[in-house]
């Protein structure tokens, strides 16, 4: 019988191997696993209780509010400020970050979207979390604006979750990427995709329907993607169609567009802990003219356009857009 790794015994074998660790990023990311669980079960019996449909209010960013992102939002916010190894938060859905007066001691912070693609809820598409994790800036007391204005590269933990046919973690510490699958029976995580590599491959995912708005070198580079007769592949939701590309390769884009001119994609809740994972799955991210990780963030729901997977098809689309003017 095939011996079962759990998140748990994976994170503390990592720490161990780092003779420097003090066990608090161990314990934030348990806390964050912790969390996602609560989510998936919430998720999966979503169609059951009242929790599908809009809940009557928009995000910071303007967007509709579905019921579950409000309730996955309140989840991994308690499961954080209980943690003791978070000293502040910051969501997708809140116009501001959160300080937590019984952590300000604590060295981290982190940035989540609580539950990405959760227009495709009511359909039952795939859906997931994503997470950033920082070392604070600030000296002791409340986190401050700063500790979460940080460029991507300077992230210590990145990872999602994704609840679809079966709920899996993927994350990563700088140390290459690892995939675990929640068992139900027992509860927990379970490594299932070790030392994740992402693949060379023909496949493209795009929201294709709004060609004409994207600009010429993206168009260019999909008439090239046609042309090539590569696969098409797209569900509207961002942590399912990277996880997909993550683990078949190819390219996820997500481009601008003249009523959307910095991108539609958030920088620090998306686009960052996205980027450091399929970056140490050894692909790429960009923006079209230069690497996400090396983005300045300059406040928290910044936008950006995303252009992420294997290093070949990343770069034929950058070459594509350095040779035409975006507009």
């Amino acid at each position: 019988m095939k011996q079962l790794i759990t998140v748990d015994e994976f994170i503390i074998r990592k720490q161990q191997d780092l003779p420097y660790a003090t066990g608090e990023l161990s314990g934030l990311l348990r806390d964050l696993c912790l969390a996602c669980k609560i989510i998936s079960r919430e998720v999966n019996k979503a169609g059951l209780a009242d929790i599908i449909g809009l809940a009557g209010v928009e995000n910071a960013s303007g967007e509709t509010v579905q019921k579950l992102d409000v309730l996955a939002d309140e989840i991994l916010q308690a499961c954080l400020q209980n943690s003791g190894e978070c000293c502040g938060i910051a969501s997708e859905e809140q116009e501001s970050f959160v300080a937590f007066d019984n952590c300000k001691s604590a060295k981290y912070v982190v940035a989540f979207d609580p539950l990405d693609g959760s227009s495709n809820i009511d359909v039952n598409v795939s859906i997931g979390t994503i997470f950033a994790i920082y070392r604070r800036n600030s000296i002791d007391g409340p986190c401050t604006l700063e500790d979460f204005l940080q460029d991507g590269a300077e992230q210590v933990a990145a990872g999602y979750v994704l609840y679809g046919s079966s709920t899996m973690l993927v994350y990563t510490t700088g140390q290459g990427v690892n995939g675990f699958t929640l068992d139900p029976s027992i509860g927990e995580f379970c490594l299932s995709h070790p030392d994740i590599k992402i693949p060379e491959s023909k496949n493209y995912s795009v929201n294709q329907s709004r060609y004409k708005t994207f600009p010429e070198g993206v168009r260019r580079f999909i008439d090239t993607c046609v042309e090539e007769d590569m696969r098409f592949r797209y569900t509207g939701s961002m942590v399912a169609d990277v996880h997909r590309t993550l683990i078949k390769g190819g390219i996820f884009m997500y481009p601008s567009s003249p009523s959307s001119t910095s991108g539609k994609l958030r920088l620090l809740y998306e686009c960052n802990p996205m980027a450091f994972v399929i970056e140490q799955a050894g692909g790429a991210a960009t923006n079209g003219q230069e690497r996400i990780l090396e983005l300045e963030t300059k406040e928290l729901h910044q936008r950006t356009p995303i252009y992420i997977g294997s290093k070949g098809l990343v770069g034929r689309l950058t070459k594509k857009m350095e040779l035409l003017p975006n507009f």
